[in-house]
């Protein structure tokens, strides 16, 4: 319940605030609460994960692409995802959930999140994208940035996310997946 009136949060409040560029950082404001907690009194492991698509929400919606892309039935899934904790969040601490767009592929977008507390990273996120139609089938990334009237060419991949693809690659080469 405590992510829903979160992400009712994002959804009224993101369009009041300024927009971001798409290759630009979005950087969405939260505090620990205690639905937040887990058993050691920290922000559960879990909570990071789903903060991280409310980031996206807001990032969406103040890049001014959430419209366009509800407009034509596509919808974002995350294929893969990771976290790296650095330090704990506690009790009522103040953050910053940073998003933004590292680079795309022909068929993933690749996204980090970083926890910012004060000037401290205290964890970092990688996730790969991509968007689905309702209507069936994959939007690749050069028609998703077609549908926001965006002539770009996807940034050069940075050394920490392709030592990140290469570990995921070999993890599910190792797994079956």
């Amino acid at each position: 319940m405590n992510l829903f009136f979160r992400l009712l949060c994002i959804l009224l409040f993101s369009r009041f605030r300024s927009e971001v560029n798409v290759l630009g950082e979005c950087s969405t404001p939260f505090t620990v609460l205690p639905t937040d907690l887990d058993v050691l009194m920290h922000m559960n492991n879990g909570v990071y994960l789903s903060l991280q698509d409310l980031a996206r929400m807001d990032y969406m919606i103040r890049a001014q692409a959430l419209k366009k892309i509800s407009a034509r039935d596509w919808y974002p899934v995350v294929a893969s995802e990771m976290i790296r904790f650095r330090r704990s969040l506690g009790l009522f601490k103040k953050f910053e959930l940073r998003t933004r767009l590292i680079s795309w592929d022909d068929r993933y977008l690749y996204m980090e999140h970083k926890f910012v507390s004060g000037n401290e990273v205290m964890a970092l996120g990688m996730i790969r994208a991509r968007f689905l139609s309702k209507k069936g089938g994959a939007v690749s990334p050069q028609e998703l940035m077609q549908a926001l009237d965006l002539d770009l060419k996807a940034p050069d991949f940075p050394p920490h996310l392709i030592e990140w693809l290469a570990a995921d690659q070999d993890h599910s080469k190792f797994t079956g997946l």
